[in-house]
């Protein structure tokens, strides 16, 4: 399988009394622990490259026997307004 490279996510990492928990702003679901920062770090990179992996499984299998058109994308953002 062709390596593929992400970026332009955000990570969070937020201290606590045991450590670090994290998780990535832009994709529900990623998100981790780690008794340290780089722990921590390692922990979320291995949870993204997991949730991406799965989401494309799924997909796959949706798409089985269908006529489909599949490219890249890219997309520039500056800034991001929510009221809530």
């Amino acid at each position: 399988m062709q390596k593929e490279q992400i970026s332009g996510l955000t990570a969070v990492y937020r201290k606590t009394k045991d450590g670090y928990i994290a998780y990535v702003e832009e994709i529900q679901g990623v998100n981790t622990q780690g008794s340290d920062l780089n722990e921590t770090k390692e922990n979320l990179a291995d949870a993204l490259k997991l949730v991406l992996e799965v989401n494309r499984a799924l997909a796959e299998k949706e798409l089985i026997g269908q006529e489909v058109l599949k490219e890249k994308i890219s997309i520039e953002l500056i800034g991001l307004i929510l009221e809530l």
